[in-house]
C-alpha cells in the first residue's frame, strides 16, 4: 500500500500544467508547502485558496497570508468562477489582516499593488475594485 503522499505525488505528475487542482487534496493531507508550491506554479481557483486562508489564519499564518496572496495573484491573471467584488476584497481583507498580526503589512501591500498593476483580468475588475484600498488609481 502507497503513502498518500506518494499517490498525491503521481497525479500531480500526471497532470502537468495543471498542479493547481491538487492544492485542495495537499492541504487536506496536511502537505501545506506542497499546497502552497502546487497553488504557486499553476492556476488553483481562488475561492479555493481565500477559503483556506481564511481556515488557517490562527493556526498556519504564514501559510495563510501566502495563500492569500496567491489568490489575489490568480485573480489579477483572471482565473476563478464568477468572481465578484466581495471574492476580490475578501482575499485582499484576509491577506492585510494577516499581515498587520505579523507586522509584514508594507511588504504585502506593496506586493499587491505590483500583482494589480499586472491585472489581466477582463476590464482590469481587480485593479477597479482595490483601487481605493491600494491607493491606485484605475482607468
Amino acid at each position: 500500500m502507497k503513502p498518500s503522499s506518494e499517490i498525491l505525488s503521481d497525479l500531480i505528475a500526471s497532470t502537468p500544467g495543471e498542479e493547481g487542482k491538487w492544492f485542495a487534496t495537499a492541504k487536506e493531507l496536511g502537505l501545506l508547502d506542497l499546497a502552497l508550491d502546487l497553488a504557486r506554479r499553476s492556476p488553483c481557483d481562488p475561492k479555493t485558496l481565500t477559503r483556506a486562508a481564511r481556515d488557517f489564519k490562527e493556526t498556519e499564518p504564514e501559510f495563510a497570508l501566502n495563500t492569500a496572496m496567491v489568490a489575489i495573484h490568480w485573480l489579477c491573471r483572471g482565473y476563478g468562477w464568477e468572481i465578484t467584488d466581495y471574492d476580490v476584497v475578501t482575499a485582499y481583507n484576509l491577506a492585510m489582516e494577516i499581515a498587520a498580526k505579523h507586522g509584514v503589512t508594507d511588504k504585502a501591500l506593496e506586493s499587491i499593488r505590483t500583482m494589480v498593476e499586472q491585472d489581466t483580468s477582463a476590464g482590469m475588475f481587480i485593479k477597479r475594485v482595490l483601487a481605493d484600498r491600494i491607493g491606485q488609481t484605475h482607468g
